[in-house]
């Protein structure tokens, strides 16, 4: 899904194994249910969503082993830096991904962390379907010819 205001929005943390391991279907972008601290700690840039995933319960959509570590400052009143995390989608969204998990197999992996130009944290989760041993080297390889191409046509010209 691209949009048009990827420029002013400030990544905080990307799953750049996402998509070795998975081919991206579709990709929704979900708000995310977070105390203070937790914003805190994710304007300071401190967040690991590498083997972070959704599951869909009980009619809403849940964010597991996403990484926030513990805010200094915030003393006492720290938030817990594995908690479970509701995400923010709208009820046909949220059916549709139930349905996509459930049925057809597929898995929800956060892709990117970020907040958008209005300062609002937000994950981009992708439906995507696990790749088989082949498909990684497939893509492997398509890339390195991709690189290799570039290189050709940069020392040509």
């Amino acid at each position: 899904m691209a949009r048009a205001d990827t420029e002013t929005r400030h990544f905080v943390a990307r799953n750049r194994k996402a998509r070795h391991a998975y081919h991206v279907e579709e990709s929704i972008e979900a708000g995310l249910v977070l105390t203070g601290s937790e914003v805190k700690a994710l304007r300071e840039g401190r967040a690991n969503i590498a083997d972070a995933y959704a599951r869909p319960e009980q009619g809403e959509i849940w964010l597991l082993n996403a990484h926030i570590p513990a805010y200094q400052q915030a003393g006492r009143m720290n938030h817990e830096p594995e908690r479970r995390r509701k995400l923010l989608l709208k009820k046909r969204e949220i059916s549709k991904l139930a349905g996509a998990a459930d049925r057809q197999g597929m898995t929800l992996v956060p892709l990117n962390l970020y907040f958008n130009g209005r300062g609002i944290a937000k994950l981009e989760l992708g439906v995507c379907r696990g790749k088989h041993r082949y498909d990684k080297r497939e893509s492997e390889k398509k890339r390195d010819w991709e690189r290799q191409k570039a290189r050709m046509l940069r020392n040509k010209g």
